[in-house]
């Protein structure tokens, strides 16, 4: 499986870590970390409860056909109606069950459990007889109906991924950066070794008088937040009267190679916020930030009110973590051992690829962003369709060394952020609670990358009025809900945040349901903090800060090499 599809080390490492640790778990080594023989023999009983309505279910279809519409990879008629694959199918997760239980029955703490049921769930759903063509009946129906075309197409798709290093998860040739995706009309303002500065043009005729700006992930390119015209937050901002400045970071390679996350503060983050406010003439700039970019943005306002500056109006932060208490499947892949590892490789200067950091984000949902793409492209001979949303996942951005085993340090291994005092950045020690702007706290329910009740504890660490909005779907698909479709849902409560003695729980507990997307009640709580409405110019930049090349610009169509 490394071979097939380029595992990266610290994927691998972690797959080798979690197999020693299942088997010593099962052998009770350490004895620490015994199995607890009450919870095995629940685990053991239910197995054989579980066989047992396994033969009893093959004398009722209809039954069986309710429990394999539970699951998506087991949706073709023959997982019920052939009693071979009926029986198939239920063995296979009856025996995941039994290998899930039995993780549950060793001793090991939370966080090691955690780890090991991540990995024990890798290795389970690539067991799943729908991802082999020999116990897969829609793989082996197509084989035979084309003459054996199907397969010989799924081998031409699986030579030409391992000669890429990836999956391809969609059709790459529908999109162009600038033409159909990153189309919002604008120009860049600004540039230098880390990141353009993206100015958008106005589709009114008054604006905001204080300007927005964008800072998303560094891991990602800035686009997902400007796909096309109708899903495009970008645009959904312009049209509701917001001077849109957006940082486009630029890919790193061998030049940029020994940036820092002081870097990334200072020359970055910080230098934007000052061309925004020279340009405009505005006192103040609003300022989202999405993820990481919201750790960056975050930690670049606790360096400006050390310094004593005021520049910023509010803060509006996008499924983003300040306490690393709770990481998420995240944290299965960071522990001292490779930290340390990374350092010593890439620390001082050098990168982490891109490619291997979207595969680690694919392995979080692999049964989303991995397999059904290994049976459509390779068992079933088929091309994957052209969606925006999978292009962008695929648009990787390497991350240089230094900042980046900075961050998994004191972020995710040490949580040094949210100690007050604890981390000194250029040159200032930083306080959150200092950061007493507004704030608006979007987490999302399904989130696999930033837990909502780890993007909640941001309320209890910023130091201003904080209003916190939980959307309804995942990481990516909760914040981009445009206001066009006004899907889902979304919760608020007018239960104060920054109370000490209240948790997310209680939070929720009080919350409201609202129907529709988030973006129009965001929208509503910026307006108190626009600082009025002006005439919008008809040019972008200013004498000073001229337009560089129109948006999107050239770092966001730099590939990862």
């Amino acid at each position: 499986m490394s071979n097939l599809f380029n595992m990266p080390d610290e994927v691998a490492h972690g797959f080798s870590r979690s197999a020693k640790d299942f088997l010593n778990a099962l052998a009770g080594i350490p004895a620490s970390a015994a199995v607890a023989p009450a919870v095995l023999h629940e685990a053991g009983a239910r197995y054989w409860g579980q066989q047992w309505a396994l033969w009893s279910n093959m004398l009722n279809p209809q039954h069986a056909a309710d429990e394999a519409r539970r699951d998506q990879r087991f949706r073709a008629d023959e997982w019920t109606s052939n009693a071979w694959y009926n029986l198939l199918r239920q063995s296979y997760h009856a025996n995941a069950g039994l290998l899930e239980d039995m993780v549950g029955a060793t001793g090991y703490n939370e966080s090691e459990k955690h780890r090991l049921r991540f990995f024990m769930r890798q290795l389970i759903d690539a067991a799943s007889p729908t991802n082999y063509a020999a116990t897969n009946p829609e793989a082996i129906r197509m084989a035979i109906e084309s003459n054996g075309e199907s397969l010989r197409t799924g081998m031409t798709n699986l030579f030409g991924d391992l000669a890429r290093g990836t999956i391809t998860i969609t059709d790459e040739a529908a999109f162009e950066v600038g033409d159909n995706v990153a189309a919002s009309k604008g120009a860049v303002v600004f540039e230098n070794a880390l990141f353009q500065l993206i100015q958008y043009a106005p589709l009114g005729t008054h604006v905001a008088r204080r300007p927005l700006l964008i800072v998303p992930p560094c891991i990602n390119k800035f686009y997902i937040l400007d796909l096309q015209p109708e899903n495009s937050f970008v645009r959904f901002a312009v049209e509701q009267g917001q001077t849109v400045f957006m940082v486009s970071w630029r890919n790193p390679d061998a030049q940029t190679a020994h940036t820092t996350w002081d870097d990334y503060l200072e020359s970055g983050v910080m230098e934007a916020i000052d061309i925004a406010l020279a340009i405009t003439g505005a006192d103040k700039v609003n300022t989202v930030g999405w993820c990481v970019g919201g750790t960056i943005l975050s930690s670049a306002l606790a360096v400006i009110r050390a310094r004593e500056e005021e520049k910023v109006a509010s803060l509006t932060l996008l499924t983003t973590m300040l306490d690393f208490t709770d990481p998420g499947d995240l944290g299965v892949f960071i522990d001292e051992q490779t930290v340390v590892q990374r350092e010593r490789s890439i620390g001082s200067g050098g990168l982490y690829p891109g490619r291997e950091l979207g595969f680690v984000f694919q392995m979080l949902r692999a049964n989303d962003l991995i397999w059904p793409y290994v049976i459509n492209n390779y068992l079933k001979g088929k091309s994957p369709a052209a969606f925006d949303l999978l292009y962008w996942n695929a648009d990787s951005t390497n991350l240089p060394g230094p900042m980046y085993t900075w961050y998994l340090r004191n972020m995710y291994l040490e949580n040094n952020l949210r100690v007050p005092g604890k981390l000194t950045m250029c040159g200032v020690p930083v306080d959150l609670g200092r950061v007493d702007m507004p704030a608006y706290v979007l987490a999302t329910q399904e989130d696999h990358i930033v837990p909502w009740k780890s993007a909640w504890r941001s309320t209890q660490l910023l130091g201003g009025e904080a209003q916190f909005v939980l959307g309804a779907s995942g990481h990516i698909a909760g914040v981009v809900n445009p206001a066009t479709k006004n899907k889902r849902c979304y919760w608020v409560s007018g239960e104060a945040n920054s109370n000490p003695e209240s948790n997310a729980d209680g939070w929720f507990a009080s919350a409201q349901q609202a129907s529709g997307t988030w973006w129009n009640h965001w929208i509503a709580w910026l307006q108190p903090h626009a600082g009025g409405r002006v005439k919008a110019r008809t040019k972008l930049g200013s004498m000073k800060f001229r337009p560089i090349e129109p948006a999107p610009g050239r770092y966001v169509k730099t590939r990862s090499g």
